[in-house]
Order: C-alpha cells, then sequence, then structure tokens
C-alpha cells in the first residue's frame, strides 16, 4: 500500500515578497565570498617597521652602575618608563624618559628605586634576580624574578612604585627544586627561569614565561626540542589565581649556540595576541634575536602536568609566526630582553620599543631599538 504524501503549504505572502527571496538567493550564489584561512583568524595584520637604533650610555646614577635592563613598561599618564635591573646584589628599577623619534633630548634617567620586602627592607643581596615588569592599572608593578641558584627561589610580586612589596603570587610546586636531591630533579634550570612578564591591556590577566624548559620537561632524547611554560593568573581584589598554563616551544637553536631562550611576553590585546622575543648567543656569531607574533586560541592547558611528555607528543602548545628576525636590519645586536608598546608616533602608528641587557660590561652600552607596529586591534 503506498501511503498518500501529505501536502505542505507555503504561507500567504505577497508576490513580491518572494520575487525579492529568490533575487537575494541569486545574488549570493553568484557571489564568490572570501576565504579566510585559519592563520588569518589566529593572527593578527601586523606589520612592524624599523625605525632607529638609539642607546643608554653607561653611566652611574644615585650610586649605582646603570646597566642589566632586562625589562621594560611604559606609564602612559605619565610618559615615562620602568626599567628593570637585574643586579643580584641590589635588586632595583629605574625610571626612564625616553623620546620617541625623531627625538630632540637623549635617553634620560629619572629615578632608582630599590626593592623591599613587605617591612620596608631593601631585598637582600642574591635573594632575587628580577627580569620582567609591568605597570597595573592600580599604578603597582608586577615583578618577576628568575630566582638563584641554591640560594632563593623564583618569584612572582607585586610592589608599589615606592619598591614596597605587597603580595606574592602562589607558584606550583614543581617550579622550585625538590627539597630531597635523592628525589628528580625539578623546578626552573639555573638563569633560565621567569624571563617574560606581561600584562593584559585591562590588567584583570597576568602572563610570566619562563626562559625554557623546566628541569623534568627537557628530553633527553632530543635537546633541540625545548619548550618553555606560560603561566596565566588571573588578577582582581583577591589573592591571584592560576587558571592555565601553556607550553611554547622554542626554535631550534643554531649550532655552536651558547644560549637559546624565550625572554620576553607583550600582550596586544585581551584575546590572547602577544608579541614573543626569542633570543641566541653564540662566540663566533653573537646575539641573535627574533620577534614572533603569538596565538593562546586552541593551545591546551598544560596546569594538570608536572612534566611534559618527550616531543610534546599530543600537547597542542601555542601558536607562533615569525614577524621579524632583527639579524636582518644591519645592525650589530646586543643581548635584546625587554619589550613593551610605548605611545603614539607622529604618523599615528604604535611604537614599540625594545631595550637590552649590558650585562653591566662597561665595553657595551643599552642598546634602545624603536619601531612602528599598526595592525592593533584588528582581527
Amino acid at each position: 500500500m503506498i501511503n498518500s504524501v501529505p501536502q505542505i503549504r507555503l504561507p500567504h505572502f505577497p508576490k513580491r515578497f518572494w520575487v525579492i527571496l529568490f533575487g537575494i538567493f541569486a545574488l549570493l550564489a553568484g557571489c564568490t565570498l572570501p576565504q579566510v584561512q585559519a592563520q588569518t583568524r589566529l593572527f593578527l595584520p601586523l606589520e612592524i617597521k624599523f625605525i632607529e637604533a638609539s642607546q643608554l650610555p653607561n653611566q652611574d646614577f644615585n650610586d649605582t652602575k646603570v646597566g642589566g635592563l632586562s625589562g621594560i613598561t611604559y606609564d602612559r599618564q605619565n610618559n615615562h618608563y620602568y626599567a628593570i635591573s637585574d643586579d643580584r646584589q641590589q635588586p632595583r628599577f629605574y625610571t626612564l624618559k625616553l623620546q620617541p623619534p625623531p627625538a630632540p633630548t637623549p635617553a634620560e634617567i629619572r629615578q632608582v628605586t630599590f626593592l623591599q620586602d613587605k617591612q620596608s627592607a631593601p631585598l637582600a643581596p642574591n635573594t632575587a634576580d628580577p627580569e620582567g615588569i609591568a605597570l597595573t592599572p592600580e599604578k603597582t608593578l608586577l615583578i618577576s624574578s628568575e630566582g638563584v641558584k641554591d640560594q632563593a627561589p623564583p618569584f612572582i610580586a607585586e610592589f608599589g612604585l615606592d619598591g614596597i612589596k605587597k603580595l606574592q603570587f602562589r607558584l606550583p610546586s614543581y617550579y622550585t627544586a625538590n627539597p630531597d636531591p635523592q628525589l628528580p630533579p625539578q623546578g626552573v634550570q639555573n638563569n633560565q627561569g621567569f624571563e617574560s612578564l606581561t600584562l593584559n591591556p585591562t590588567g584583570d590577566r597576568l602572563f610570566v614565561a619562563t626562559e625554557t624548559g623546566l628541569k623534568q620537561d627537557l628530553d633527553p632524547e632530543n635537546q633541540l626540542i625545548s619548550a618553555a611554560r606560560i603561566l596565566h593568573y588571573l588578577r582582581g581584589d583577591v589573592q591571584p589565581i592560576l587558571i592555565a598554563e601553556h607550553a611554547y616551544l622554542l626554535d631550534p637553536a643554531p649550532k655552536n649556540v651558547a644560549a637559546n631562550g624565550l625572554v620576553e611576553l607583550l600582550a596586544l590585546d585581551n584575546g590572547g595576541h602577544f608579541l614573543s622575543l626569542e633570543r641566541t648567543f653564540s662566540l663566533t656569531q653573537g646575539f641573535g634575536v627574533k620577534l614572533f607574533q603569538v596565538s593562546l586560541g586552541g593551545a591546551a592547558d598544560i596546569s594538570t602536568l608536572r612534566n611534559l611528555p618527550p616531543g610534546l607528543a599530543g600537547i597542542k602548545p601555542v601558536r607562533k609566526a615569525l614577524l621579524l628576525d632583527l639579524g636582518t636590519l644591519g645592525i650589530t645586536l646586543d643581548n635584546l630582553e625587554g619589550m613593551t608598546l610605548g605611545p603614539q608616533l607622529v604618523d599615528g602608528t604604535s611604537s614599540l620599543v625594545i631595550i637590552g641587557d649590558n650585562d653591566f660590561q662597561a665595553k657595551r652600552t643599552t642598546q634602545i631599538l624603536w619601531f612602528s607596529l599598526t595592525g592593533l586591534g584588528q582581527s
């Protein structure tokens, strides 16, 4: 028996409605929609242009040797910068006045502030190796320390502009060394701890990264694979909360390189887009520096993994794309470690400032590179 097919009645609309509707379908069918590549959706359409290189001459200021500037942050309201010095004997930051190109005046040091504990006592020698710095909307400074081998563990802390510590962030236990030497090694490697620190524009998210892999994350079979870790904290009125961790895969180091690491992160927006700075050093070729764009989109949360699997098997790291190899600029690069967005340039673009750590060597000055950056705020 054949079942009868029920009749489907279209709702009654004026004839003009159907003419317009079919016209729309015909128009869409005849259009070729632009193809959006996954790479385009993942990254911002950034364009970067090198402007000039300048320097901060070696000098003394208030009985301190100016140098070791490993991180920098811009105070837009007051139009000056705070730069952290990685001097382990006298941990401190400087207030700098930098003029964007064309600069009528050279870089100027305005003030030095020593880091102090909650009782306003200067931090004791060899208890901090500060590397990262960011200014909060509350006008405090977030500072990261790599730690000092066998003397002090790494830390992330908040300080007032007077240098007095306000609070210290809680770290997962696997970022510090095992108290029992009989246990497997763990924690940050010596002088390769919390090198990078950045705050998103709204100030509620902090991102801190190790320079290279933790001891327990090293791949014994392939030393060329090194994954740094990025910690993602939520800030607010209470103790900051670690909400995620991500793996950051470093580019393989060239041959005969003595150092290879992630030395800076810079948050560009509140949507998980960053710039990252990777630096290498060899005795024969000097410093190599590459600037990448980074996206957290789709990256795996590794906060439950004390040990990363060899080769990051099954782990999706953050995505990155090369923005600029600074080795193509035609200048001799120094130990560039700090990066921040500066004031708007005369052409309306954003300025990007990258600053170097002269390692307190008398024959080297503090290098400052200026760039213009476009494409921010677009996706």
